[in-house]
């Protein structure tokens, strides 16, 4: 009976990765949708036409046009960096080269190694992935959906089909921020429009171009208060310097070992160079002196070095 059961719940989650792997396409296509018929009532249907009409509208059409399409290259070039980039895959033939617990360079020996193969997982210093056949780095977690282990692993999200991990969770964060302002600018731009709606005056346009306003102002009305919530929950992970998988896993002890102050645990994520704050991208110095934006090593607080992960 019970192996039964357990047979179907690995079939179901068998099935819902596969589901999930099977969105792909169609949920770039989804966002790519979203953002065509934002342009199309923004741009095309509102604020372009008013620029042809002269005096303060035209200079406020303008102001508007401007800051909108700054914003969507910037969201359109966070998300595709999300897409397109690797999360993190732990390299062929990874050993341990740091001792948590000792704080000092200690490779696993081979006989640990064989151990940890054969499946005794006993070992505190390092933890091994069943599934991939192999040892996991800090922080690293394995991905039912993508079929792999995923450095410093945060989520997989459907809507860039890619997990969030090491590689591109800068780029993750900057996609939510660059959302909520485009999201909250077209909110405001179209408010006018979505209250004339309900009032007697007359709204120039044809059915269709009012049809698609109004349904752009809610599109855009209820993603910008859905990422705001997101995006407030993941300046707390990094602010903590944690993950969404961690701040389930780890313990309850307020304490944690990569907990380095809010300013060195942004810097984890988003780097030391401030000209790059603000791109998907990181300074060649930013990658060649920390560790931690290559997802492998980290450093731990001096006093909880002998805190288990």
């Amino acid at each position: 009976m019970h192996r039964s059961a357990g047979v179907a719940m690995a079939w179901n989650v068998f099935r819902f990765c596969t589901a999930l792997r099977g969105l792909g396409s169609i949920m770039i296509l989804l966002v790519l949708a979203i953002v065509g018929v934002t342009y199309y009532a923004v741009v095309l249907c509102n604020y372009g036409p008013a620029l042809l009409v002269g005096g303060s509208s035209t200079l406020a059409a303008l102001a508007v046009l401007l800051l909108f399409h700054f914003l969507l290259a910037m969201l359109l070039w966070s998300y595709f960096s999300v897409v397109f980039t690797n999360p993190g895959s732990v390299p062929p033939n990874w050993n341990l080269d740091f001792d948590e617990e000792r704080g000092e360079t200690a490779p696993l020996s081979s006989s640990e190694q064989q151990s940890m193969a054969h499946g005794d997982t006993g070992n505190p210093r390092v933890r091994y992935c069943r599934k991939c056949n192999q040892l996991k780095p800090p922080r690293c977690h394995h991905c039912s959906v993508c079929g792999r282990c995923i450095l410093k692993m945060d989520h997989h999200c459907v809507w860039v089909v890619n997990c969030v991990g090491a590689l591109n969770y800068k780029y993750f964060l900057l996609f939510l921020f660059y959302t909520f302002l485009e999201t909250t600018l077209v909110t405001l731009s179209l408010l006018p429009h979505f209250i004339a709606f309900f009032s007697d005056v007359d709204i120039p346009g044809s059915p269709s171009a009012l049809a698609t306003t109004f349904l752009t102002f809610v599109l855009n009305l209820a993603f910008s208060l859905s990422v705001l919530g997101f995006m407030i929950m993941h300046v707390s992970l990094v602010s903590a310097n944690t993950t969404t998988i961690e701040a389930y896993e780890k313990k309850t002890s307020p304490r944690w070992m990569y907990d380095l102050g809010r300013k060195r645990n942004f810097a984890q994520v988003f780097g030391n160079d401030k000209k790059y704050w603000f791109i998907p991208a990181y300074s060649e110095e930013d990658l060649r002196r920390m560790p931690a934006l290559q997802g492998l090593d980290y450093p731990v607080r001096s006093d909880l070095d002998g805190q288990e992960l």
